[in-house]
């Protein structure tokens, strides 16, 4: 099996060969490699276990049900002990898991070879990758392009078959909009579905959560059921779904109520082609019998951002503040790049009861969105406002950089959070709709059903109440069953 071969395969075409004995386990792995280098263009894979790799083969489980896919772990919470895994921070180079993550570990018990990490931007903050540790990972579609973040190395990874399927996480949209900018399978489940920790109870107090990104739904499918869990330590829990994710995945999809909006919640631009990519889903969904109807939750997007940047101001301070301890030394903006930096220097000066109140106002929009689902099973909107950025655009130029780290240090807590706000509103506008879902916790998924004349994809996102994986996931079988899938 060469590379172009084993391309041609998603996760579970690639465990079906091996145990109908058409190609060795080996030869998928060496595929896989030799795909690596390929691409290596890219800047997709930071590192490599491919000793590693070949002798663990021999302790994995035959019959497992994604043996032997390759795959690629995020360079963030997704810890494989022995391995360097230092959130795209220069300052944590070198750094090397003691432990591995539960979310790994299912991950390997499930059959999967762990083939390495993906780029990610730092601390996964950025809807692009461009760390300045890794330098920038670029589309496969495009290389002129981004592959989107902050699961953007995983994205290239996938998108130019290097692996079928690979780790991701996301806070704000790091699945689904590598997804869209990439033409591919995004689905962020429900909080609480996959393992956290150890030691580790939540992830920016249940807005990110891990999965994958892949180019099949089956895959994606088959994934969710190997990884929902129960975890009885941890803050969030999410009943098993005991039917089984890849089992109902053809299960015919019964009429629907389904609200859709092209409109930002913030008020920023949207493109003809993200409107276009929309209404054609719509006009369909029309078409096969379901009731389609143009409305919103009744929820402030611009409230909701400010809430979502306040928490990872409150984040990054944390981060910084057990660094700092872990170092014993006071760190500077020398140590972080601009936006880790502006969002630590807000974050300790946000005072406890602003972040209890806006942590408070997140369950005020979940009971909101749930609302609005008793009326609705779906809420589609586009997955981004546009087409991926170009490489370096929403990166700041040293100049801009150095102004923005003075700047900070200079204004009271209110001003900074107005400042983050401005710091962040380039990117946000590229990615306005994906907030909505991390915040009260609901699934939602991008789905490639669209591409621009110049062939770059814009996903059309999906929402569904809490625990209803199973019914976005229907929907994403149905229309990869149909002419207008673009994955």
């Amino acid at each position: 099996m060469n590379f172009n071969e084993y391309k041609q395969y998603d996760g579970v075409g690639l465990s079906s060969l091996v145990k109908e004995r058409k190609v060795k386990p080996t030869e998928v792995l060496e595929a896989c490699l030799e795909g690596i280098a390929v691409n290596q263009q890219l800047n997709a894979v930071i590192s490599t276990r491919e000793e590693k790799v070949f002798n663990e083969l021999e302790t994995v489980n035959y019959n497992e049900p994604f043996y032997p896919v390759p795959f690629l772990l995020k360079n963030s919470s997704q810890a494989l002990e022995g391995e360097e895994m230092n959130g795209g921070s220069g300052l944590l180079k070198g750094s090397i898991a003691t432990t591995t993550s539960h979310y790994t570990k299912r991950l390997q018990q499930a059959g999967f070879c762990m083939m390495g990490y993906s780029n990610s931007p730092e601390f996964g903050l950025k809807n692009i990758t461009e760390p300045k540790l890794y330098g920038a990972t670029k589309n496969p579609l495009n290389e002129s392009y981004s592959p989107g973040g902050s699961s953007g190395g995983a994205a290239a990874a996938v998108a130019s078959g290097i692996v079928p399927i690979a780790g991701a996480s996301d806070g704000g949209g790091s699945i689904r909009i590598p997804a869209s900018f990439s033409g591919l399978v995004g689905l962020k489940p429900t909080r609480g579905r996959t393992p956290v920790g150890p030691g580790a109870g939540r992830q920016w107090q249940g807005a990110a959560i891990d999965f994958v990104l892949s180019r099949s739904v089956r895959d994606s499918a088959r994934a969710l059921d190997v990884l929902q869990i129960h975890q009885p330590e941890v803050a969030f829990h999410t009943p098993l779904f005991q039917a089984g994710f890849e089992r109902t995945l053809s299960k015919e999809l019964p009429p629907l109520r389904i609200a859709y909006s092209y409109t930002s919640p913030v008020g920023t631009p949207v493109s003809n082609d993200a409107k276009q990519a929309l209404m054609t889903t719509i006009r369909y969904l029309d078409s096969l019998g379901h009731f389609v109807e143009e409305a919103t939750p009744a929820i402030n997007g611009r409230l909701l951002m400010e809430q979502y940047y306040l928490m990872n101001a409150g984040e990054m301070a944390n981060v910084r503040q057990r660094l700092e301890q872990s170092l014993n030394r006071v760190l500077t903006g020398d140590d972080f790049e601009t936006e880790a930096f502006v969002l630590a220097e807000t974050g300790k000066n946000v005072g406890a009861a602003d972040y209890a109140n806006s942590l408070t106002s997140w369950d005020q929009h979940a009971a909101t969105a749930m609302e609005f689902h008793e009326t609705y099973d779906l809420y589609l909107t586009p997955s981004a406002a546009s087409i991926a950025p170009k490489i370096g655009e929403l990166t700041p130029s040293p100049d801009d950089e150095l102004e923005m780290k003075d700047r900070i240090q200079q204004l009271g807590v209110k001003d900074q959070l107005a400042f983050v706000y401005e710091m962040f509103l380039p990117s946000l506008t590229y990615t306005p709709f994906t907030q909505l879902a991390n915040l009260t916790g609901q699934p939602a998924i991008s789905l490639p059903v669209y591409k621009t004349e110049a062939g770059m994809p814009i996903g059309v996102q999906a929402i569904a109440a809490k625990g209803n994986e199973s019914l976005l996931l229907c929907l994403g079988n149905l229309f990869e069953q149909s002419e207008r899938w673009q994955g």
